[in-house]
């Protein structure tokens, strides 16, 4: 039966990849507006409120969208001071456990942040500064977003776990 889900794995992972292509274009539009930013302060005298939250909003993007890519990738932070040492039966269990764990999170974390989203977008929160971006429910909607793309990664990660019962995430990972 899980045999039939590998197909629902590579799509999600698909999905998540192409996301993920989008963050990297995202970090290279904050990479030059900060330049531009930094130039026009320090050269010209001149600052933008405006300019400088949208910093920190695809901050926000990059990271929310990034995580399940980084995640899928392998990219992410974790100890392998013991893991390495155990057998591919024990990785297995270790990683079985870890997405359940990350699932049940990020689910919370997407319930939780339903209603601020929803608060902020019956208000139509703006920035608070003069000149501010407005429609900030529009960069706390990521929240949700981010966690859903991190559940959908993980029960793709699952499928692969379960269809293939000796591999670790690192040899199961797609393309």
């Amino acid at each position: 039966m899980l045999k039939a889900l590998r197909p629902l794995a590579t799509l999600i992972e698909g999905a998540i990849d192409r996301i993920g292509g989008l963050t990297a274009w995202i970090a290279l539009v904050m990479i030059g507006l900060v330049a531009t930013n930094v130039l026009l302060r320090y050269a010209f005298s001149f600052g933008s409120v405006w300019a400088q939250e949208l910093e920190w909003h695809l901050l926000a993007a990059l990271i929310l969208l990034g995580m399940a890519h980084a995640l899928q990738r392998g990219e992410n932070v974790r100890v392998d001071l013991f893991y390495n040492r155990y057998s591919p039966r024990t990785k297995r269990v270790v990683d079985v456990i870890s997405a359940l764990l990350l699932i049940t999170v990020s689910l919370l974390f997407i319930w939780l942040s339903l209603g601020y989203v929803e608060q902020s977008r019956s208000i139509s929160e703006a920035s608070p500064d003069p000149g501010g971006i407005p429609l900030r429910w529009l960069v706390k909607a990521l929240i949700p977003l981010g966690y859903g793309l991190l559940v959908l990664q993980q029960l793709a990660q699952l499928l692969r776990l379960l269809d293939s019962p000796l591999q670790t995430p690192t040899e199961s990972s797609h393309v």
